[in-house]
């Protein structure tokens, strides 16, 4: 199969995501900037979210530029990441309307743990296709991020039953660290 496909539907999914994550931003009734600060949480959880539904995007649309040939392993392994990232507007809703109060922050830290281990996952398939002298397997080496990160949620996790504002932060964190950017691909790509 063409990867080109994949990569149309795959970015065709998340732009999905995205506007339904926007759509959840209501419209206030009221023309006074003080009528917008009920919506500060949600409008904030979006904006996190919606930074990480593009980290996952850039992050997909160099590994796929790793990628030769796409097989049935590789096909299933990216609907299983697309599945848990189109659950982000929902646990990123649940989390603005409820204030990021400690079972929402729980939850959506347990979509984004998903979302990583699915990423893992897709990774280390396309790896075991490729092979281990593959430019993906070369350009990942020990993904310390990547290990990281599932860590980090973890700890999120715990920690949103007991201060919800830490987990907040190493959700953040973790956005951040993906932010900067990651040229271990476009460099073994050139």
């Amino acid at each position: 199969m063409n990867k080109g496909r994949l990569e149309a539907f795959s970015d065709g999914v998340l732009a999905i995501i995205i506007t339904i994550m926007v759509l959840e931003l209501k419209v206030p009734h009221g023309n006074e900037l003080k009528d917008l600060q009920p919506l500060i949480p949600k409008v904030l959880s979006y904006l996190l979210s919606f930074i990480y539904i593009g980290i996952y995007w850039n992050n997909h649309h160099h590994m796929m530029h790793t990628v030769k040939v796409v097989n049935g392993r590789i096909l299933w392994a990216n609907l299983h990441l697309l599945f848990w990232l189109s659950l982000v507007p929902f646990s990123t809703g649940w989390v603005g309307e409820n204030h990021f109060s400690q079972t929402p922050l729980a939850l959506y830290g347990i979509n984004l743990l998903m979302a990583a281990i699915a990423y893992f996952i897709l990774q280390n398939i396309i790896i075991q296709s490729h092979g281990a002298d593959s430019v993906l397997a070369k350009a990942v080496g020990d993904d310390v991020k990547g290990k990281l990160s599932p860590i980090l949620y973890l700890f999120a996790i715990l920690s949103s039953w007991y201060l919800p504002w830490l987990a907040g932060i190493i959700y953040i964190i973790v956005a951040l660290m993906w932010l900067i950017p990651d040229k271990r691909i476009e460099k073994k790509l050139q």
